[in-house]
């Protein structure tokens, strides 16, 4: 009497929709085999398990489990796919079952289009099977490779390649490899911004959204059916915003219309955990779709996560002055402190190192007293900043051109200048080893020095070159750094995000002297220094 199999007909789709090769489809796996089991007596097919978007490298498929859970119980002693390559892809593991897990549980093998029946010796022997499965392993290294090259291709093109975009923008209808902002989302984040700007702390933004009733990113997108990731900005249980998703939020460079992927990557095609690259091999591709926040605004903000940033107890916005006020003696952060005499309130900062720690001359100073001197010196320089711009409205714009081309090409002279040394001097470095004026160690050693060089004064000329043509076209960015003081001509009171923008930090000397030191300082140095060169030169 011949044996009888309780069968289980095992059926894998690579990637859920894709019916781009219709002969793998399941509705074709489950006839195929069904038709094979209705030629053979010996065969009862009890059970079918269908990984339906499952890749065969791995092998973790909950369908696949699930038969495993059969074998080891005795519910089934026969596994049918279709063909080899639906059970596995990856030789290793797939060889490790067709000859040690399915043997040891007595459990016969089966695949129809390759002719392999493990009851049989001609067509189950460990040849074939070794051949058919190195075969599909090589198909898989092959799709992969071709994969990461065409993903990389799309990323430097400017594409969108994830699956899931970030919370405030959606794909396109007309083209799924561009972002669009999500209309609802969007303005959610321009609030974060606008908020923490204004100085509300990250964890007082999240608590205020939770009491509007502003669906967190996860749980947005889950009542509106779109993409997600468990494991994107969602970091409760529960789905409601926190700290943490804000942070994330004002972190993230894509809102401002920067297109930044590649972050990370997977040792191979077989191992599947992903790998945190650096941020020189990301792809960052700037403009590639509609900016939701201002660059600049986004650049505030991550000025402000540099600051100290505590909101008073119970309080809803971050202290005027919080993280850049530090004492002139020492360099210590200096702290806010509160005083009640005879019923009045004061308010005053304080070196926290005093002199018993070391601070020689710890300075301490009132707040109103502070407030008013910080905003007239704010005042005058916004002044200063603006009539300087009027005075280089009055100067020629191409006589002020001229003088920086000028600047620009007396430097390129000098770079190409040490760069015709540098040449001269490596190109006698190999007579000089020759000779036996150098061995070999200092030869090398030379030489790498002097290609550095080189490069670093090549790509300084490009760079000068670059600059040229900007003044040429009347390109640059000269003064664009003014517009922000321009903006707070005529300010009269100060606020968290004039003094963060602004100000980039505060000596306090004395109760009578501060030191500002002004946010692009540098560039109205340089500005100064070229006006008096371009009145000089008329």
């Amino acid at each position: 009497m011949s044996k009888t199999y309780k069968a289980t007909a095992y059926l894998r789709l690579s990637y859920t929709g894709d019916h781009s090769a219709e002969s793998d489809s399941v509705a074709n796996q489950r006839r195929l085999i069904a038709d094979f089991v209705a030629q053979r007596p010996e065969i009862q097919l009890v059970t079918e398990r269908v990984d339906d978007g499952y890749s065969g490298i791995l092998f973790d498929r909950p369908a696949f489990q699930e038969m495993m859970a059969d074998i080891k119980n005795g519910a089934v002693n026969c596994v049918i796919v279709k063909d080899l390559s639906r059970l596995g892809r990856e030789h290793i593991e797939t060889s490790r079952y067709l000859r040690q897990i399915f043997p040891a549980f007595g459990v016969r093998f089966i695949a129809v289009t390759d002719h392999i029946d493990t009851e049989d010796e001609h067509t189950g022997d460990d040849l074939v099977l070794s051949v058919k499965s190195i075969i599909n392993d090589a198909y898989c290294r092959d799709i992969s490779i071709k994969t990461r090259t065409a993903l990389e291709a799309k990323r430097r093109k400017g594409d969108y390649v994830g699956a899931c975009p970030i919370y405030g923008y959606r794909r396109d209808e007309k083209n799924k490899n561009h972002l669009v902002p999500d209309e609802y989302a969007a303005r959610v984040v321009q609030d974060i911004f606008r908020r923490r700007i204004d100085g509300a702390s990250a964890a007082r933004i999240a608590d205020e959204l939770n009491q509007l009733g502003v669906l967190s990113p996860l749980a947005y997108k889950i009542s509106r059916g779109l993409p997600h990731s468990s494991g994107g900005y969602a970091d409760h249980p529960d789905a409601k915003w926190s700290a943490v998703t804000v942070a994330r939020i004002l972190r993230d460079e894509t809102y401002t219309g920067t297109l930044i992927q590649g972050r990370q990557t997977t040792h191979n095609y077989k191992l599947k955990n992903l790998l945190q690259k650096p941020p020189e091999e990301w792809v960052q591709i700037e403009n590639a779709h509609e900016a939701i926040v201002t660059k600049r605004d986004f650049e505030l903000a991550q000025k402000l996560s540099q600051l100290d940033t505590r909101a008073a107890p119970g309080g809803n916005s971050v202290y005027l002055f919080s993280g850049l006020l530090v004492c002139g003696s020492c360099g210590a952060r200096m702290s806010r402190k509160t005083n009640t005499y005879k019923g009045q309130k004061y308010i005053y900062y304080r070196c926290p190192v005093g002199k018993r720690h070391g601070c020689d001359h710890p300075a301490m100073i009132r707040e109103d007293v502070l407030t008013q001197c910080v905003l007239s010196c704010l005042q005058t320089h916004i002044k200063s900043v603006v009539s300087l711009e009027e005075l280089l409205d009055d100067i020629n714009e191409e006589h002020i051109n001229h003088n920086l081309i000028e600047g620009y090409k007396a430097q390129i002279a000098e770079n190409e200048a040490q760069l015709s040394q540098i040449i001269t001097f490596k190109s006698s470095l190999y007579e000089n080893f020759v000779n036996g004026i150098l061995d070999k160690e200092e030869y090398k050693t030379l030489n790498r020095h002097y290609l550095v060089q080189a490069e670093q004064l090549r790509e300084a000329v490009s760079l000068l070159r670059q600059k040229i043509e900007q003044a040429l076209d009347n390109t640059g960015d000269r003064l664009k750094w003014a517009q922000q003081f321009r903006e707070y001509q005529t300010m009269t009171g100060l606020d968290r995000r004039a003094v963060v923008a602004l100000i980039q930090s505060i000596r306090v000397v004395s109760k009578n002297e501060l030191k500002i030191n002004y946010r692009f300082q540098d560039e109205y140095d340089r500005t100064l220094k070229m006006l008096v060169a371009c009145k000089e030169a008329i």
